[in-house]
């Protein structure tokens, strides 16, 4: 039997989630509720480091995360297509492991890989659901239709104005070294690799200012932002506050 996971994040590389929404697993997964990560590639066409070397700094980061599961999909980095193969294997780990909530890439961005990864991941959320499409898991096992009750989409590089934001003031911390497990990807003054556009101190600078001006959206220091995907339906507005 696979276990229930609560919260369940979407990335088309390893090290999307922590960039934009690592503080809101880690605030989640404290408060009692079971939290993944499904990794659609290895992040091999990375300027800097190399897919065994992530594949390394993927554990580490998701030690610090405390996930309940990761799992890697090895689509191919850059190449991945929407097609039904792919919508399969992400609605695999949906049945697989029935989250209430997920979390996918931004709509757009700055790589192409995460608008697409956006487009694949809600897409095969909606048809998880279908009674009528037939999946097995690893072993074999029929997986029964699941439908997450919400989908939402972590906000990246490319600004986008947030539908609502999360504070996770208390968890900046753990959250940064949850990033900066990734040591091939981020600043080093002591790399010897080519300069990237998130390699700068300025994109960890951009990081933090993003989430300081989505935390004064709600009056707190810290918060990572979302847009609805897929509603959720409430019962009063106060439990919108």
């Amino acid at each position: 039997m696979h276990p229930k996971i609560n919260l369940l994040a979407f990335a088309a590389h390893p090290d999307d989630v922590e960039i934009s929404a690592s503080g809101t697993l880690i605030k989640h997964k404290k408060s009692g509720l079971t939290t993944g990560i499904i990794d659609l590639t290895r992040g091999e066409l990375g300027t800097r480091g190399s897919a065994e070397i992530r594949t390394e700094e993927t554990a580490n980061s998701s030690a610090l995360l405390q996930l309940d599961v990761r799992e890697n999909l090895d689509l191919k980095d850059g190449f991945f297509e929407y097609t039904e193969e792919n919508l399969k294997a992400v609605a695999r780990c949906i049945r697989k492991y029935r989250p209430e909530i997920v979390l996918c890439n931004s709509v757009k961005d700055r790589h192409p890989d995460h608008g697409k990864a956006h487009k694949l991941v809600a897409d095969a959320c909606f048809l998880a659901g279908l009674v009528k499409i037939e999946i097995s898991d690893e072993q074999g096992h029929d997986l029964k239709a699941w439908r997450p009750k919400a989908v939402y989409a972590y906000i990246q590089e490319v600004y986008i104005e947030p539908d609502f934001v999360i504070d996770v003031t208390d968890f900046w911390d753990e959250r940064t070294k949850s990033l900066l497990s990734f040591k091939s990807q981020f600043f080093n003054p002591d790399s010897k690799e080519p300069e990237t556009p998130i390699s700068t101190l300025s994109f960890l600078q951009l990081i933090e200012g993003r989430s300081i001006q989505f935390g004064r959206y709600i009056g707190v220091k810290n918060a990572e932002g979302y847009n609805v995907v897929r509603p959720a339906g409430v019962n009063l507005f106060t439990d919108l506050i």
